[in-house]
């Protein structure tokens, strides 16, 4: 495919989906579902009683696959490392969602490991139950996301 093909349709358009593998599909399910508020879908029939959960924001047809595989499974390596940082999701429009989602997680004992303003978004930061880091933020409005300075700028503290 040339370069001309990619720039007339081929290519990334989005994010799809997110897989994860989890030690216990139970602790994974409810900390995604209950603490993070993602709506669980119904497992296809076909599936059986594969240990997975599968969510939606309604978006399409699914966003988050989790997969248990067991306590045994080596663990998300903590520090610098390859592989995923973090992934974040988008928890709605303005502070006040923040405010409520930090609420929603402080209730339910979920530790918040960061909160930082980017210029373009306001974020939290928690680690889901197996180690994995989730950015749960809002973008800020009438920013210019052209800028790449304001997108590619240090963080600053973000108070709620």
């Amino acid at each position: 495919m040339t370069t001309q093909e990619t720039a007339q349709g081929a290519g990334v358009r989005e994010l799809g989906h997110l897989v994860l593998y989890v030690a216990d599909i139970g602790t994974s399910t409810a900390f995604y579902e209950d603490a993070l508020g993602w709506r669980r879908l119904t497992s296809p029939p076909e599936l059986g009683t594969l240990p997975i959960a599968l969510f939606s924001s309604g978006r399409t047809h699914h966003e988050l696959l989790l997969i248990e595989v067991g306590r045994s499974a080596a663990p998300v390596p903590q520090g610098r490392h390859l592989g995923l940082y973090h992934f974040g999701l988008r928890i709605g429009d303005t502070d006040d969602d923040l405010r409520q989602i930090r609420d929603r997680l402080n209730a339910l004992g979920v530790p918040i490991v960061g909160v930082s303003d980017h210029g373009v978004t306001h974020s939290l930061y928690v680690l889901d139950p197996d180690g994995n880091e989730v950015e749960l933020y809002v973008d800020v409005a009438d920013v210019d996301w052209g800028d790449f300075a304001a997108i590619a700028g240090p963080p600053r503290p973000l108070t709620l």
